[in-house]
């Protein structure tokens, strides 16, 4: 079987998952290929993604390595038995980086998403023409068809929240609220929208207000994106120099424990409403 160059998300964190499952037995990659009668470059080859496994493999890696967390076998079995369905992201390879796919990825397969943003409104609520501003504010500039390209993938990306497929919880810091990319008028359409998209039955809207203070991690915007089992979330934090992924255990729980904080800190649903549309008015009194 030739090996993967590209291995996709899923097939990473099945590999990463293999990984954890033989080190958690303290098996090193040799005995667990001399227990399966393999080379021990194919083990790596697993544990990288770069080359796939049966699910009857999976099975008799998991009694080799003592694994009694059936759920997370029958997770792993799920995602082998499923590795042939490619996302609608896969159309965009060659035409943006992995980082692009990688976020349409995470939220594709995505059983609940949570995400929280300080400095711009969450690209799963944003109108075409914000979308098109925060892309053209790039530095250095983007060509407008890159611009272009960029505002048509996240539109797209939209529809996983907007059609009621997975529940979405977007935590808005109040300085994103107010940080303008385009003017007014694009900022109080943009604010309109998230009204609107407040009363969307899987969507949940809530602010955090300045006057919140000692909030942990106050400067990162990230994704958490629950999987089929909680072993399998996943959060995705942005950085400037690209996508940054957690699925160790230790880095989940971090990343809960941070989100009930938040949770705990913002307005809730009906007062965010309240509080966008007071903005919506204000930011359309200065082109009144």
């Amino acid at each position: 079987m030739a090996l993967r160059s590209n291995p996709t998300l899923r097939q990473l964190r099945l590999g990463a998952e293999l990984r954890r499952i033989r080190e958690q037995a303290g098996l090193g990659g040799s005995q667990l290929a001399r227990a399966l009668g393999i080379n021990p470059a194919h083990v790596t080859q697993m544990e990288s993604g770069r080359t796939g496994i049966s699910v009857e493999r999976l099975r008799t890696i998991a009694a080799l390595c003592m694994c009694v967390n059936e759920p997370l076998v029958e997770a792993l079995a799920e995602i082998i038995t499923d590795r042939d369905r490619g996302g609608w992201w896969e159309e965009y390879r060659g035409s943006l980086s992995s980082d692009f796919l990688e976020v349409a990825e995470i939220e594709g397969r995505a059983r609940g998403l949570s995400t929280y943003t300080m400095a711009f409104i969450p690209g799963l609520l944003q109108t075409s023409a914000y979308a098109s501003a925060v892309f053209a504010r790039n530095l250095p500039p983007l060509p407008r068809h890159e611009v272009d390209l960029r505002t048509a993938f996240r539109i797209q990306r939209q529809h996983v929240v907007r059609s009621s497929e997975v529940p979405y919880v977007a935590y808005i810091h109040e300085a994103a609220l107010r940080m303008q990319f385009s003017g007014p008028v694009v900022q109080a359409e943009q604010l309109g929208s998230l009204i609107e998209d407040s009363d969307r039955p899987a969507i949940s809207i809530r602010v955090v207000l300045f006057d919140v203070d000692t909030l942990p991690l106050a400067h990162e915007n990230f994704t958490y994106a629950e999987g089929s089992i909680p072993e399998l979330d996943t959060a995705q934090l942005d950085s400037g120099l690209g996508n940054v992924l957690f699925d160790a255990p230790a880095h989940l729980a971090r990343f809960r424990t941070l989100i009930a904080r938040i949770d705990s800190a913002a307005l809730s649903e009906d007062e965010s409403r309240e509080f966008i549309r007071s903005m919506k008015k204000d930011t359309e009194s200065k082109y009144a």
